[in-house]
């Protein structure tokens, strides 16, 4: 390989990404410019992408954690033959440019996964690397058979989210993980030593990694270090590269000035000439540099040509074209009737669980588990086996005491695609792992997050089990669905709407406590909203575990004369994906009230400016579920008489 053609092409990606950077006034050389020989090394010697399919299912994945330095990756992808065209870069962070200041997921331009938010892509990739070694388990190593690769800097390894994921990744031997880590001493306010100086390498050895340690600007070692680290099958792999930020320019490198700010024309002009580049011309890439990566994609193109005949030739047999089409295809999923009986009390996660059977034959390719609470949540694919190093098929994954981490690792799963990944806990502690689902919505893609412990009537835990506003903020989350089914039937429709939906992301959020089944839910909760009981003077909308105090309301109004209407609302944003007259029809033409055990916080979007909305803009408190009823006025006796007040 030639030398001079490296070095062209780690100027071509240090120029681009100054002038990027620079003409946008806004973003982050500092890294692209550190981390370019690293880069060369590994997308023009190792990666496996096919330019021509970004898609295809086999490539090796590229995560760029630290996405501040997203100059980088478009640089890469425009030079390999990717679709980020010239003037992309030129319209770098620009309103409708296909190059966002961090991109976060765009995979048919070759962008896996790219986080804004630190140590979420060190974390995502973990979760690739999971789904490559289970769908490989599942399909053979003929149909699936690669890599995940990622960059992560200082700023990763800082954030929490790293020490839970490593830990989980180390457990779990996923040799087939290497990532590069850029170890330039610079964060934002300065040297990483005003807050940062433990020992890397000893930290993740600690955790089961395999760790190397090279000058990450020689590309022969960083080459060295990345065949010994494909060489290890037994454990993920930390490349820990030591590198200068804004390296080449004489002025701004090793500042903290270089992360987040352009350098400025006159810098950009100086390391120009001290890397060979024409100072004054700008988006310059040099003679060979497109003919050098070109050829490095070949790799890519081949293996991927190879891959389609393996693939084209083993789905000949019927079984394995049933299995293929069991994770790669688009099927709905429906389920039988499980014969929940009319009038049996059962907590909703109860319900849920006794759906995993058909959740797991019905849809091959659901995986995942709990943070250590799968006894509370009821989440159990197989009873028995522990997706490990010793078992790669098993569907259930043992996550520990590490939300974030589950998290982060579910979204890679679906990103990767192929699974349909959930992720389960209480309730109150989706606090935890926001920033994971903040991005499956803001990605599009369809994690399922099973929540339990819904309300207060968990009990006497207290407040700081008992969720309270969460509904509200997550309501408040574009591209999140939020279903809270009031008994087993709106249960089985739930599930229905999750594995289904493959646009964003879906919560189930189940109750702790029993509910009785009732006998007319569950045929309109795929809408969102739908009337459980008719009436003509007011509507009572509820959800989860209100919906049968209201229908006991509303006996106790019929009593006296009053004829209100039940609507049950399990999915606010379904419903309003509705037609209005549809939402008309449901709501009714009369005065609305809410009822919910949550903040009251949003409601007035149904409710309206004169409604009545039923809640709780408190902390519950530790005692019984009936004494908490009773206290804080969720029985039928004390809504009725708050709903006759209202309306006289």
């Amino acid at each position: 390989m030639s030398d001079h053609l490296e070095s062209l092409a780690v100027a071509a990606i240090k120029g681009l990404s100054m002038d990027g950077v620079q003409k946008a006034n806004s973003g982050h050389p500092g890294m692209p410019m550190g981390m370019a020989d690293i880069a060369v090394t590994l997308w023009t010697r190792f990666l496996k992408v096919d330019p021509r399919h970004p898609e295809w299912p086999d490539r090796d994945r590229f995560v760029l954690s630290n996405g501040h330095g997203s100059m980088l990756l478009y640089s890469l992808l425009h030079l390999s033959g990717l679709p980020i065209t010239m003037d992309d870069l030129k319209n770098f962070r620009q309103w409708g440019s296909h190059t966002d200041g961090h991109p976060e997921i765009h995979q048919e331009l070759g962008i896996e996964m790219t986080t804004g938010p630190l140590g979420q892509g060190f974390g995502t990739g973990v979760g690739m690397a999971i789904a490559e070694a289970h769908l490989q388990a599942r399909l053979g190593s003929s149909l699936v058979d690669h890599r995940t690769f990622g960059f992560v800097s200082d700023g990763d390894l800082m954030e929490g989210i790293s020490a839970e994921t490593a830990s989980l990744a180390g457990h779990l031997g996923l040799g087939k993980l290497i990532y590069f880590y850029d170890d330039n001493d610079i964060s934002i306010d300065g040297s990483t030593d005003i807050a940062f100086s433990e020992d890397v390498q000893r930290r993740f050895e600690a955790v089961g990694w395999h760790v190397l340690d090279v000058d990450g600007h020689d590309r022969p070692a960083i080459a060295q270090a990345t065949e010994a680290a494909l060489g290890d099958a037994e454990r993920p792999s930390l490349v820990i590269c030591r590198t200068h930020i804004g390296h080449s320019s004489p002025n701004k490198q090793d500042t903290a000035s270089a992360h987040g700010s352009p350098l400025g024309e006159d810098e950009i002009r100086l390391t120009k000439e001290a890397i060979g580049l024409p100072p004054d011309e700008q988006f310059h890439v040099p003679d060979g540099v497109y003919d050098f990566f070109s050829e490095a994609m070949q790799r890519g193109r081949d293996a991927n040509d190879a891959w389609m005949s393996r693939r084209d030739e083993a789905l000949t047999d019927p079984a394995t074209a049933d299995t293929w089409n069991a994770f790669f295809g688009s099927d709905p999923v429906v389920f039988d009737d499980p014969g929940f009986e009319v009038g049996a009390s059962m907590a909703t996660r109860a319900s849920s669980g006794k759906l995993f059977g058909q959740i797991a034959e019905k849809a091959q390719n659901v995986i995942g588990g709990a943070a250590d609470l799968v006894g509370s949540t009821k989440t159990v694919i197989d009873s028995g086996r522990l997706f490990s190093k010793d078992d790669r098929a098993a569907r259930d994954i043992a996550f520990g005491v590490r939300e974030h981490a589950m998290g982060t690792i579910v979204n890679g799963m679906a990103v990767h695609g192929g699974l349909r990944p959930y992720g389960a806990t209480f309730f109150v502690f989706s606090d935890y792992m926001r920033p994971a689902v903040r991005l499956s919505a803001l990605m599009g893609v369809p994690s399922i997050w099973v929540w339990t412990h819904d309300s207060i009537f968990l009990g006497e835990d207290g407040p700081t089990h008992q969720p309270v506003e969460h509904l509200a903020s997550l309501r408040a989350m574009p591209n999140l669905r939020v279903i809270r089914p009031a008994d087993a039937h709106e249960v089985v429709a739930a599930w229905e709407m999750a594995l289904n939906h493959s646009d964003g992301p879906t919560a189930l959020v189940l109750s702790r406590q029993n509910l009785p089944t009732l006998e007319s839910t569950g045929d309109g909760a795929t809408r969102g909203g739908y009337v459980v009981r008719d009436g003509s003077d007011a509507s009572l909308v509820a959800t989860g575990s209100e919906v049968h105090v209201a229908l006991e309301a509303a006996d106790e109004l019929a009593a006296t004369g009053v004829s209100v209407r039940v609507v049950s609302l399990p999915c606010w944003e379904v419903f309003f994906e509705q037609d209005e007259v549809y939402r008309s029809e449901v709501l009714g033409s009369g005065p609305i009230a809410s009822l919910e055990a949550a903040a009251t916080f949003g409601w007035q979007a149904i409710t309206g400016s004169e409604g009545l909305n039923l809640g709780l803009d408190r902390f519950g408190a530790s005692a019984p579920d009936d004494v908490l009823a009773e206290q804080f006025g969720f029985t039928p006796t004390a809504v009725a008489a708050k709903i006759a007040a209202w309306l006289a």
